[in-house]
């Protein structure tokens, strides 16, 4: 599977299985991945981890930098020998998906859903991480679920996860079928 020019974020609320998904797709598809929590700003973790739920003037920033993350992994993933860049990326807006096509043009979304019951109980169980339960019903009531006209697909993560990766493969390859 030839995915070279392919840059794919999974996203969706804290809880939901980003890493988890992201890199069993990348390494499924012999690709790169990088955690978006790692292109966060040192502040941005910090006030996360007070409790304080980011605004959109706290996550222009850190957005533009998983653009220029997935554009510049992308160009380099050739030289490589990775087949594309995975990222994942919460990306819950509209506006937020869509400032990350701006910097990384034919970018694909992978939205991994859920119940808040299913949610709560994986992020109680994960143990340390900077971003804390009481935050999720912030992030549940910004997201705003994949709409038709964008290019992604929604997947339910009560799924097992190898489940959940060969149907994103299947909806990765669809939908590069169709841009052709």
């Amino acid at each position: 599977m030839n995915m070279t020019d392919w840059r794919i974020v999974v996203m969706g609320v804290s809880g939901c299985g980003k890493s988890s998904v992201g890199l069993a797709l990348a390494e499924a598809l012999g690709a790169s991945f990088v955690d978006g929590d790692d292109l966060h700003p040192e502040g941005n973790k910090n006030l996360m981890a007070a409790g304080i739920p980011l605004n959109d003037d706290n996550r222009w920033p850190w957005l533009d930098s998983v653009a220029q993350a997935l554009a510049a992994r992308n160009q380099s993933a050739s030289t490589e020998g990775t087949a594309g860049t995975v990222i994942a990326c919460s990306a819950l807006k509209r506006s937020y998906r869509n400032r990350i096509l701006n910097g990384a043009p034919n970018t694909f979304f992978i939205h991994l859903a859920g119940t808040r019951e299913l949610l709560a109980e994986r992020m109680s169980s994960r143990g340390t991480h900077f971003m804390p339960l009481s935050l999720l019903d912030s992030q549940l009531a910004t997201l705003e679920p994949l709409a038709s006209d964008e290019p992604g697909a929604t997947f339910d993560i009560a799924l097992p996860l190898k489940t959940i990766v060969e149907q994103a493969i299947v909806a990765v390859e669809k939908n590069r079928r169709l841009e052709l």
